[in-house]
């Protein structure tokens, strides 16, 4: 789903009823708890907390105007959906948050490389959430980010 929102605010907003509250919660706990440094705003059409431009000038390298993204929440047609950016570059973060997983959900993981997919909303594992937070700082984000770059060139 496409949003034309301008401000997390009004993306919230513009959701269905039923969608409000669990975004809403999701996007507290995400700015409550993110890496120091990452700012919060809308990007690529959902919700985003990215690395500044004042901290990381060179922005991201499919398109240099936008921040250097890190995490997106979305709405989308059958589910919420989380992109942790952390999880696809990382092996170890993405083995930690698989095995995890199953301890705070009773309902089967529905992952993709980045993309977690909840389509019960009462069965969002906050608690994991927050915790995988935690697991990557703003730095280690951009070294690993730039080290897979190096690789592509």
């Amino acid at each position: 789903m496409t949003s034309t929102a301008k401000t997390p605010e009004d993306y919230i907003n513009q959701l269905p009823e039923d969608r409000k509250a669990p975004i809403t919660k999701l996007h507290n706990l995400i700015v409550r708890h993110m890496p120091k440094g990452l700012e919060a705003g809308m990007g690529y059409s959902m919700l985003a907390y990215y690395v500044p431009k004042s901290i990381y000038p060179a922005g991201y390298h499919c398109k240099p105007f936008p921040p250097l993204p890190f995490i997106n929440v979305a709405s989308q047609k059958n589910f919420i959906a989380i992109y942790h950016s952390g999880l696809y570059a990382k092996k170890e973060l993405y083995d930690w948050f698989v095995t995890e997983y199953p301890k705070h959900c009773k309902y089967k993981l529905d992952m993709g490389k980045s993309c977690i997919r909840f389509k019960k909303m009462d069965d969002i594992p906050y608690d994991l959430i927050e915790e995988l937070l935690g697991k990557m700082s703003v730095q280690e984000w951009i070294t690993i980010y730039e080290s897979v770059l190096k690789l592509k060139k």
